[in-house]
């Protein structure tokens, strides 16, 4: 009974000391290892069970004792951060009430402080309203002025005085005054200054630029167009050809005296549409094929004009040297060959009839006329043929123009221009080459019909000579001067007139010459 009831105790000491041990849970330590091991793991007999037991109790009390320890300590320090923390908060809505009490006082100060400057500034302020608002409407004027490409520091100078919200210094007044008086001075001067000039490229290199008042800026003769929002010139990707660009250089180029410029006073808006107006070349691709046929057609008719009034120019030069040296016949020109045609063994005999040899004479003066009437038939077939090729052309354009509208379903005049563009230039290359060759056809043919006037004049001559001579020998064989006295033959044809081939058309040229016999 007794080994009995020793057990039973021993066992009920070992379960209240594991449940001790589940109540109060210790930290991972190497302690606490130890204590996870069971109490009898290793117990050999109830004395050394009892023994066990009673150690693990005094170290759990110990451990429970250390543990309270450190919690109370734990408690009293963050009593004292709780302490510390409510005293800086006390501190704080102490200083805070201070601030908004010196908050309200440094308000109330200030309002008083503005009160006073608005009642002493009196008109001042109304000045300074109208320099703002005339600071604000002169920066929007100098930010697009030409000007300001040279003098670009002004425009953040004007900015700062229009947004300002305080009395400015008299010195910001009158350089205020100074921006705006120069920007009327330099409207009226042309000067030259080193600027940065960008290329079509975005590439900016440096450039002495040229500027004619608040209108036109160039440089190495070329225009410049001005962007407002960066205050940078640049140089626009086309410029103006024909006479604008001939100014340009000219003017770059010159030091001294007056010189013809151009001046656009839209500052700039109307040299760019002047750059985009397209050249000959452009327009004639424009024309299409039919422009080339067209220009074609008119080269053939203006070389034949050009090669035949050189030649009549040349033979009327030797005829009128002929007709100043009608004694001394030549074969180099028209008229001595015709004269010459009956001179010496080409005489008509004497018993030719007179029609023979006024068709003989005929025959002489007809051999001369195709080089002399050369070409008119084909300059005639020109001017005939360019307004007609004009009219395709102009009937081709129209025809693109319907189309367009056909497939876009609307009259936009940028899809309508291609075509009309085409018909009006075939149209006016048609009456181009037709009006210029019209006249100088006319003037072709009054110096041809003079020059045959002349041969016919002389050669009608040269036949009332032979026929007189003839008359004559035959009143002399038989009247009363007796046999074998004979009238003497001349020897300058009676009817030759030294008559001058002016080579410069005059105003009779156009109206025709007197018809051949």
């Amino acid at each position: 009974m007794r080994l009995a009831n020793s057990l039973a105790t021993a066992l009920s000491i070992a379960a209240l000391s594991l449940s001790t041990s589940l109540i109060f849970p210790l930290s991972a330590s190497a302690q606490d290892a130890t204590t996870k091991k069971p109490a009898t793991s290793d117990a050999k007999s109830l004395d050394e069970l009892l023994e066990r037991t009673r150690t693990a109790r005094a170290r759990d009390n110990r451990i429970n004792a250390a543990r309270i320890a450190k919690f109370k300590a734990a408690r009293d320090q963050q009593a004292s951060l709780l302490a510390t923390a409510e005293r800086e908060k006390a501190n704080a809505e102490a200083e805070s009430a201070t601030l908004g009490k010196q908050f309200e006082a440094n308000e109330k100060t200030l309002t008083e402080l503005q009160d006073s400057l608005k009642i002493k500034t009196g008109n001042l302020g109304e000045l300074f309203g109208v320099l703002r608002q005339t600071a604000g409407d002169f920066s929007s004027v100098a930010r697009n002025s030409l000007i300001s490409a040279q003098y670009n520091e002004r425009i953040a100078k004007i900015d700062q005085l229009a947004q300002t919200k305080t009395l400015p210094p008299m010195e910001d007044i009158e350089a205020f005054w100074f921006e705006m008086q120069r920007e009327m001075t330099e409207t009226g001067k042309i000067t030259r200054f080193k600027a940065s000039v960008a290329d079509a490229g975005g590439i900016e290199s440096a450039k002495t630029v040229t500027r004619i008042g608040p209108f036109v800026a160039i440089a190495d003769g070329n225009y410049l167009e001005f962007k407002p929002g960066v205050n940078a010139l640049t140089s626009p990707p086309k410029q103006p050809e024909g006479d604008a660009a001939e100014l340009a250089k000219n003017f770059s180029a010159a030091t001294e005296g007056y010189q013809r410029m151009v001046v656009d006073p839209t500052r700039g808006v109307l040299l760019g549409l002047l750059a985009q107006r397209p050249g000959l070349k452009q327009r004639i691709a424009v024309g299409g094929w039919e422009a080339i046929v067209i220009l074609g057609v008119g080269f053939i008719g203006a070389v034949a004009a050009i090669y035949q009034f050189i030649y009549l120019n040349i033979i009327s030069f030797k005829v009128n040297r002929q007709l100043a040296h009608i004694k001394k016949l030549s074969a180099n020109n028209p008229l001595g060959r015709v004269l010459l045609s009956f001179k010496g063994d080409k005489a008509p005999a004497a018993g030719d009839e007179a029609e023979v040899v006024e068709l003989r004479i005929s025959e002489a003066v007809l051999r001369e006329l195709p080089p002399i009437e050369r070409f008119q038939s084909l300059i005639k077939l020109v001017v005939a043929a360019g307004p007609l090729l004009g009219l395709v052309g102009t009937v081709l354009g129209m025809i693109e123009t319907f189309q367009s509208i056909t497939e876009s379903g609307s009259s936009d005049p940028k899809l309508m221009a291609a075509g009309i563009g085409k018909a009006m230039i075939a149209t006016v290359l048609g009456l181009g080459i037709a009006i210029p060759l019209l006249f100088v056809n006319a003037a072709l043919a009054s110096r041809s019909k003079r020059i045959i006037q002349i041969l016919d004049e002389q050669s009608t001559g040269l036949l009332a000579e032979t026929l007189e001579a003839r008359a004559a020998t035959h009143n002399g064989a038989s009247g009363t001067g007796g046999p074998g006295v004979a009238a003497a033959t001349p020897s300058t044809p009676m009817s030759v007139r030294k008559t001058r081939i002016d080579p410069t058309p005059t105003p009779d040229d156009f109206g025709g010459a007197p018809a051949r016999g």
